[in-house]
């Protein structure tokens, strides 16, 4: 692709814009039984950070609305992905927690991607995706600090 003139940054968002949509795409197109990316995102989140979640939490984590959040684990609470219990320090307030069908669930989906992400490992070296990291980690760390 011939560069635009557009500076390195507007560029590189530009990049990863169109790398999250393709990604996207095929990654859901993967997914076992349907499930959409937001609920395999909700349910990695839970894998990886553990405990129980309150849907304005999640939601902030993930940058949406709470109905968006609360619509997303409403389905998965239906599939007996994750429960959904009342917060006992907060009358009004729920928590949201992965099932054990929802750790299963999550495992089929990272094994779904499999040779997916094999392909494209055969394209591009650990070493490449390593020298990567930094920079998408630095931009992503500043930009978390000043969410609005």
């Amino acid at each position: 692709m011939k560069p635009t003139g557009d500076p390195a940054l507007w560029r590189l968002f530009t990049e990863v814009g169109i790398i999250e949509q393709l990604a996207r795409h095929k990654l859901e197109s993967s997914m076992p039984e349907g499930l959409k990316i937001s609920q395999f995102g909700v349910l990695n989140h839970l894998v990886r950070l553990g405990g129980a979640w309150s849907p304005v939490r999640l939601a902030n984590a993930f940058q949406v609305t709470k109905a968006a959040m609360t619509n997303t684990v409403g389905r998965l609470e239906k599939r007996g992905l994750v429960e959904v219990a009342n917060d006992p320090d907060d009358g009004r307030g729920k928590l949201v927690s992965i099932t054990d069908a929802g750790r299963d669930m999550r495992e089929r989906c990272v094994d779904s991607v499999g040779p997916f992400m094999a392909d494209l490992t055969m394209e591009i070296s650990d070493e490449e995706l390593a020298a990567a990291l930094p920079v998408l980690e630095k931009i992503r760390t500043w930009l978390d600090s000043h969410r609005s």
